[in-house]
């Protein structure tokens, strides 16, 4: 049987001592935090994720979610209403929330590591309060008074839910091709009709409530073409002043490869009662605000499932006894799989990807309150220049290990990682869906390499910013083979930028956009992973610099510091060389992805071979 053990030793090194979220008390909205209040959370949410939520995860995967199609009606698996119930009552719902709605207040840095341990302890449960979450963002921003009145203190308390209803059937990343409409009443309202796809928790047993924001557009002739007229609105399963059904229901859940435990939805909007949510035909900046979130949030459920399923793997190399040592030639007694070299090669690769990523996650949370919350303007916009690059990253390298690295954890396990007895063919399966949802991975290099390099020109804040860390780490003894390694996969993606944006700008003073956006589409893939190790061994040389001070102060945490360095110079050294040959592929273009025609793909020649 699978099991969970929540990292507090990782989270509060990374917290606590690397990034110090304690200063953030010198904001006035989050005076109350200190290394204490940190701890207690983490050590209260860890109870609730190992002895609740986990037990519940092969559970939910087994039972699943259950649609009655005569009512309509969703039922989630068996101990998720108590679950939920226990989770409103510890205050986690509103944990990031806006006192004023009855939120605590606290940093995302924090609700970071909270979320962490709900993603690794049973996903397909975190995803419903995940997505209020999200809803109550987005409604916190744009809503009017009303709204935010209405709304957001049950969105907080977790009596209501939220979801997010964006995809339709003849169209998923190309949203312009919606065709929900939402017609104007006498009362202000509109009446919504159309269907949504895929709609995570839109439908369920959990809530009293459950609050959708939809994208549609408006039925008028001034609404423009395609992305341009789209709108948001938000449109309650029971309306809040009369408790009236509304006309919205779901008319199948999906059945899926993974996440079982979550009702993922084809939802019905039948002449909907709904309210704008800001601006008419602005609707795309509104949902954004979930978007961005949900992508961040995406990237922390790829990190909870390759930590969980490293404990896991690392538990049987440890006990799972095979063959003797290779460097005895088959001579001797066997032992424990872990002192063979491919296995520990599979171990490391996790641990290492793991340790940064959530080094990564964190720290940008931390940029994300500091974007907000801090009273210096130019510290608000430096913060924010760092989310906004950095959060296709989170949400794409975090799901593309998150299926190698569960992927990697099935091989350590052998054939016993094949059946559902170990519990990590579930984490693979529930792994598969992040590299998909909330814009796919090949959406998220596009955004990074059209919109925040090569428009935007955000890069360079983020190098300088690395720069700094590794002077610094010079200065306080980081030894040279953690260094060294980094510093030329930068100067590599250094150059890889550099060449793009000077083909960019002959492109658009040549007036010839079009191989040019054809050329930046074709290595976006390659681009964003080359820059997502640099970013992760950027991270590294941050932990193994405070491990290195550590170390000279602090001799209880030898074992632990030590470990840290080695595992940044397994980085260094195995994972980090891959930007030699990602560069050497980018800077072979994108041509030779376009040279044989579409209708050539296809298998069509029946003489080849014939005599």
């Amino acid at each position: 049987m699978p099991s969970y053990k929540a990292p507090l030793d990782d989270m509060r090194f990374v917290l606590n001592e690397v990034l110090h979220v304690g200063q953030l008390s010198r904001i006035a909205d989050f005076s109350s935090v200190d290394v204490p209040t940190i701890n207690q959370f983490l050590e209260e949410t860890a109870k609730m994720a190992e002895n609740v939520l986990f037990p519940l995860n092969a559970m939910g995967d087994r039972e699943g979610c259950v649609h009655d199609r005569d009512t309509k009606a969703v039922k989630t698996p068996t101990g998720f209403k108590e679950a939920y119930k226990q989770f409103c009552e510890s205050g986690m719902t509103g944990f990031a929330c806006d006192p004023k709605y009855g939120g605590l207040g606290m940093p995302q840095a924090v609700n970071t590591a909270l979320s962490e341990m709900f993603c690794s302890a049973n996903l397909a449960f975190g995803m419903y309060p995940g997505l209020t979450h999200g809803a109550y963002n987005a409604l916190h921003e744009y809503g009017t008074d009303e709204q935010k009145n209405t709304y957001l203190p049950k969105l907080v308390s977790g009596e209501w839910s939220g979801t997010m209803c964006l995809t339709e059937p003849q169209c998923g990343t190309d949203l312009g091709l919606i065709k929900t409409r939402a017609v104007k009443q006498a009362d202000g309202s509109y009446a919504l009709t159309g269907t949504k796809i895929f709609i995570s928790a839109g439908e369920h047993d959990l809530t009293s409530n459950i609050i959708h924001l939809v994208l549609a557009k408006i039925e008028d002739p001034s609404t423009p073409p395609g992305i341009k007229g789209i709108s948001l609105f938000v449109v309650p399963k029971f309306l809040p002043d009369t408790n009236a059904r509304n006309n919205v229901s779901c008319g199948r859940i999906e059945e899926k490869m993974g996440i079982h435990g979550n009702s993922t939805c084809e939802m019905n909007f039948e002449g909907a009662k709904g309210w704008l949510v800001g601006e008419a035909n602005k609707g795309m900046k509104a949902m954004f605000v979930m978007m961005n979130e949900a992508r961040l949030g995406v990237g922390l459920q790829g990190l909870g499932l390759s930590e969980v399923a490293y404990q896991n793997a690392l538990n049987y190399a440890l006990d799972r006894v095979q063959s003797a040592p290779i460097d005895h030639k088959g001579e001797g007694a066997s032992v424990t799989i872990i002192n063979h070299p491919d296995v520990r090669r599979e171990l490391l690769s996790i641990k290492a990807t793991v340790e940064g990523e959530r080094m990564l996650a964190y720290w940008l949370s931390l940029q994300l309150d500091i974007s907000q919350k801090d009273p210096d303007e130019k510290a608000r916009q430096k913060a924010k220049a760092l989310v906004d690059l950095l959060t296709p990253i989170i949400k794409a390298h975090f799901t593309d290990s998150a299926v190698d690295n569960t992927n990697s954890a099935i091989q350590v396990f052998g054939g016993h990682g094949y059946i559902k007895e170990h519990g990590m063919e579930q984490f693979n399966r529930d792994a598969r869906i992040t590299r998909l949802y909330e814009g796919t991975n090949g959406i998220q290099g596009l955004d990074l390499i059209g919109r925040k390099v090569l428009m935007q020109n955000l890069l360079f804040g983020y190098i300088r910013q690395l720069r700094a860390d590794v002077i610094k780490a010079k200065k306080n003894g980081v030894s040279f083979c953690l260094i060294v390694p980094l510093v030329r996969a930068v100067w590599r993606l250094m150059y890889v930028t550099l060449k793009m944006q000077a083909n960019a700008l002959v492109a658009k003073v040549s007036g010839k956009m079009g191989p040019a956006m054809i050329e930046a589409a074709g290595m976006a893939t390659d681009y964003y992973k080359l820059l997502s190790l640099v970013v992760v061994g950027h991270m590294w040389i941050k932990m193994a610099d405070e491990a290195t001070v550590r170390l000279k102060t602090n001799p209880e945490g030898r074992d632990f510091y030590e470990t840290k360095i080695k595992t940044a110079r397994f980085y260094m050294k195995k994972l980090l060389p891959q930007t030699k040959a990602l560069s050497k592929s980018i800077r072979t273009g994108a041509k030779v992805l376009m040279e044989i025609p579409a209708d050539k793909f296809a298998h069509t020649q029946t003489t080849i071979g014939a005599k």
